[in-house]
């Protein structure tokens, strides 16, 4: 029963988290998008969300399929990251979680948003353009661009999972030194 309640939890946070995130990352992209009022600008967030929510996929993929001993190893000896790198694999439910899910998830709401406002843009600036087969085409690249880069990532991140754990470790790692701040503080 114990395990229910604190997987109730811990959703109710993250979709309280995830909220939050999804409306500050919408409208700051809405209010880039329109204040440069460019389609090949919109274009360029849109690719850059996708890429986002792929670079985010692998990272979360990698954390369910490192290896936990050779970082063992590395934290005995006290190598950079590799203290982080303990951590990021012990909590891979909830990287994975984060990252493919919720960052995920948001990355695809945004996707489909910018893409539906360039659809608009380009409505308004070429009056022949049929918006509903338009908006068929957009949907249609974003979903291949987002499916298509997310399979190459899962292959990358299986076969080369340890060697990306071990970066996004010591990134990990150096935002904790900057920011003083443990990323998974009184976890695993």
């Amino acid at each position: 029963m114990q395990i229910q309640k604190t997987s109730l939890i811990s959703g109710l946070i993250i979709a309280f988290f995830t909220f939050f995130i999804a409306l500050l990352v919408s409208i700051g992209s809405e209010a880039l998008v329109r204040a440069v009022n460019s389609v090949i600008v919109a274009v360029f967030l849109l690719l850059l969300i996708i890429f986002l929510g792929i670079f985010f996929d692998i990272i979360g993929t990698a954390s369910t399929a490192a290896l936990l001993p050779p970082f063992n190893a590395q934290a005995a000896k006290k190598l950079y990251g590799a203290r982080q790198a303990v951590t990021l694999i012990r909590n891979a439910d909830l990287v994975a979680n984060f990252c493919n899910d919720v960052v995920g998830d948001i990355s695809g709401t945004l996707s489909g948003a910018i893409g539906a406002g360039i659809v608009v843009k380009l409505a308004q600036q070429f009056a022949l353009i049929d918006t509903v087969l338009a908006g068929a085409v957009m949907t249609s690249i974003i979903a291949a661009l987002t499916v298509g880069g997310k399979a190459v990532g899962k292959g990358m991140a299986i076969n080369h999972c340890n060697a990306i754990i071990s970066r996004v470790a010591r990134v990990v790692a150096w935002w904790e030194d900057i920011s003083g701040m443990e990323l998974f503080k009184n976890r695993r």
